[in-house]
């Protein structure tokens, strides 16, 4: 028998459950089909707890999106501190100052400051590499094929509901 940790709170007990067995009752080579088909039984008030979506022939891709230089690591620096001194500078102008005057005067130092350090911390970071990675990406895990399972004691009604099998 394996054990399943029901709940995290540290005064759930550890439970024994016998091992569930899955059927495979359908298969896609996308994983938006697949949940087509989970979608499709949902609606027709299947117990979808008793599923799984099992992406199979797992690749890692990785898509190379552009260069990296000193400058631009800056630059995106600069957004993002801007954007982090914009919420600071707000959050301060709120509790902190009862004119308009002092509000605006606030969140634009907030700006500012974020800014000026975001673009230090970018192109400090870069630097800090030593070129060794000098482009962006994106990464993901794509699967070859992508398998709908459901427990044993359910499968027959799952593929009956998907029109899988002859009614009789």
């Amino acid at each position: 028998m394996s054990t399943t940790q029901v709940n995290t709170h540290p005064s759930t007990a550890t439970v024994a459950r016998p091992p569930t067995t899955r059927r495979t009752i359908t298969s896609a080579t996308s994983y938006q089909a697949a949940a087509d088909a989970v979608d499709r039984l949902s609606d027709r008030g299947f117990p979808v707890e008793h599923m799984a979506i099992i992406g199979t022939g797992l690749r890692y891709v990785e898509k190379v999106s552009g260069r990296v230089t000193t400058g631009r690591a800056a630059l995106t620096g600069v957004g993002q501190g801007a954007m982090l001194g914009l919420f600071w500078g707000l959050l301060f102008s709120l509790f902190f100052t009862t004119d308009t005057g002092s509000f605006f005067g606030v969140l634009a130092f907030g700006v500012v400051v974020g800014a000026v350090f975001g673009g230090l911390v970018g192109a400090i970071s870069h630097l800090m590499t030593g070129g060794r990675r000098d482009f962006g990406s994106v990464a993901e895990t794509r699967a070859d094929r992508y398998e709908v399972q459901v427990d044993e004691a359910y499968a027959v009604e799952a593929e009956r509901l998907l029109g899988l099998t002859p009614t009789h």
